[in-house]
């Protein structure tokens, strides 16, 4: 891509979306780290309590999943359709390899979860949990790993994440969805109408769409649809104006471009490590081997670490024995294998998953803790495993 320096673009190229991923991706580490300490030390009471407080009619928790992570999928939702329209995912042959990895990556896992919880009703539906990637936490794994992994597997691993968050969305949408007010959720269809009318009408500015961005989320809220799905519906209504020859839209022309960059350093760096410190918190009190093989704890961490590696790396392998695909360029099967271990880091979406899937507080900390232990062994084998590949040299994305 070309560089973020051309004058009169915005910076949404690749390389500065991996930048700032890899670097929230750290902060994220340190977050859940700090949580995780935080809910075993004598600020544990406190901890948790403040989380239960309530501002308004939600508690400080539901504040944050509910709203602040809204913001979270409005950005998912931006990049989804950037890349889809005007990115690494804007032709098929770019879709095929990262698509059916993705793909792949979401079934084993789910798979993996249902062996050790499909005959037990009141765990089964956590079959979600273990198909997220968590791309800021992976790519921040993969930069403390230098040129020992390829550009183009950092791209590759961006666009299965992103195809990956779709299919999270669309999952959240259809079998996380509680009860339904049918006279909101008319009223959010109205909304998205009004909103795809302004596109239309190729009204360019950004306080219209949120304005009514706004009134959508209350509308989902109120309907059973879980809130967040408003930031996704919200996103693929901005309008992008793709400039003919050139892989960036101009920062005057195109408001899908201007809020993705407006939103990408607050979503990053304060709302998602929020979210982690909110929800990563896990008391290891009285947490033993017995914890550890609770069906809900083995199929989670062993969806994400089994299940990932099996469903990500099986399916590049299918597709390149078959002549589909080719393997990123610049990259050795040693280096694949260690990212499709990578895409067993299912913090921020698997964590939101398992809030969704759950009730019982009792099942969200297996959950957690599965999430915890599945994603810590996924990074470190990932790890280990890039640490003794070859340095190559780093490949340009154009």
């Amino acid at each position: 891509m070309s560089s973020p320096a051309s004058k009169g673009r915005i910076p949404s190229t690749l390389r500065s979306f991996l930048d700032n991923e890899a670097s929230s991706g750290l902060i994220l580490m340190a977050v859940a780290a700090l949580a995780l300490v935080t809910a075993n030390s004598p600020l544990a009471a406190t901890y948790f309590h403040a989380l239960h407080v309530y501002i308004g009619p939600l508690s400080v928790l539901h504040w944050v999943n509910d709203a602040l992570m809204a913001l979270f999928f409005l950005l998912v939702g931006l990049e989804i359709k950037r890349e889809m329209l005007d990115g690494q995912l804007s032709s098929w042959p770019r879709r095929i390899l990262p698509g059916g990895a993705a793909l792949g990556g979401m079934v084993a896992p789910a798979l993996v979860y249902a062996w050790f919880n499909g005959g037990n009703p009141a765990t089964a539906h956590g079959w979600a949990i273990p198909a997220a990637t968590d791309i800021a936490f992976a790519l921040g794994v993969l930069s403390l790993l230098g040129p020992r992994v390829p550009v183009t597997l950092k791209v590759f691993l961006t666009a299965l994440a992103i195809i990956d968050d779709l299919g999270a969305v669309v999952i959240i949408a259809f079998f996380y969805t509680g009860g339904l007010n049918l006279l909101a959720l008319g009223g959010a269809a109205v909304v998205v109408v009004l909103l795809i009318v302004l596109n239309r009408m190729r009204v360019n500015h950004l306080v219209p769409y949120l304005g009514l961005g706004l009134v959508l989320w209350i509308l989902v809220f109120m309907s059973g649809v879980h809130a967040t799905i408003a930031g996704v519906l919200l996103a693929l209504t901005f309008p992008i104006k793709i400039t003919p020859g050139t892989p960036e839209a101009s920062e005057a022309d195109s408001p899908l471009h201007r809020l993705e960059h407006l939103l990408h350093k607050p979503v990053s760096f304060l709302v998602v490590p929020i979210f982690g410190f909110a929800n990563a918190g896990l008391s290891f009190s009285g947490v033993g081997l017995a914890a550890m093989l609770e069906p809900v704890t083995l199929g989670v961490g062993l969806g994400l670490f089994v299940g990932k590696i099996v469903g990500v790396l099986g399916s590049v392998w299918l597709m390149v024995r078959a002549g589909i695909a080719d393997l990123p360029g610049s990259a050795s099967w040693r280096q694949m294998t260690g990212v499709a271990l990578l895409c067993g880091i299912g913090f921020t979406m698997s964590l939101f998953v398992a809030l969704l899937a759950f009730h019982d507080p009792a099942a969200q900390d297996e959950a957690k803790l599965g999430i915890i232990l599945g994603s810590t062994v996924a990074a470190l084998a990932g790890c280990f495993v890039l640490m003794g590949s070859e340095r190559r040299p780093r490949a340009e994305v154009s």
